[in-house]
């Protein structure tokens, strides 16, 4: 187990996604002071079941992602700009007190099997390609780039289209609890598909 920072967000943030943050509450303020002078300025997130990201008394994940922070900045008057990476999941063994900021102990959660064939990559971007196309017409000009797929970690590029297609926050959620990707892929692929007809009946 290791104890690391946390920041409880109102969704679902799955392994690949990038993760701007405007931080100006004052836990949060503490968090990002703490985490940018740490060798490697990693943080903990989960998302809130029930309650709000400012104020507290919120429930809690207790399966989430380590995200890296990329990019960070204070601003004068003491609020913060950060960017970060989701890199792999965790489970929270068990919360700790929140000062000065959010805290738990987390255990990293590989997953169970990393089978990914080509085969269910281009059904995964097939199925991004419908999202996008839907999209576009619905709104003209605004439809969904396929991300640059990392090709030497299939099952990163499979995270990678996933968040692509912008599910809602309780679908990513059922996708990060799979255990590994021969059932995650499978309801991947069902959600995208979802998705892709509900936009197409709307254009």
């Amino acid at each position: 187990m290791l104890e690391m920072p946390m920041f409880p967000l109102e969704q679902t943030v799955l392994p690949s996604a990038m993760v701007p943050l405007h931080i100006f509450e004052e836990r949060y303020r503490a968090l990002a002071r703490h985490v940018v002078a740490l060798d490697e300025p990693e943080f903990g997130i989960t998302m809130i079941e029930r309650g709000r990201e400012i104020g507290g008394d919120d429930l809690r994940s207790e399966v989430g992602v380590v995200a890296r922070i990329v990019q960070a900045q204070e601003f004068p008057d003491g609020r913060w700009g950060i960017v970060a990476i989701a890199t792999r999941r965790i489970r929270v063994d068990r919360w700790l007190q929140d000062d000065p900021h959010p805290r738990a102990l987390v255990s990293d959660w590989p997953d169970s099997d990393t089978d990914m064939d080509p085969e269910t990559i281009d059904q995964l971007r097939a199925q991004l390609k419908r999202i996008s196309e839907a999209a576009r017409q619905i709104a003209t000009g605004r439809g969904i780039d396929e991300p640059a797929i990392n090709s030497d970690d299939p099952t990163f590029g499979a995270w990678q289209l996933i968040v692509a297609a912008r599910l809602g926050a309780l679908d990513n959620q059922r996708l990060l609890l799979e255990e590994g990707w021969r059932l995650r892929s499978v309801l991947a692929l069902e959600l995208l598909a979802q998705r892709a007809d509900i936009l197409e009946r709307l254009c």
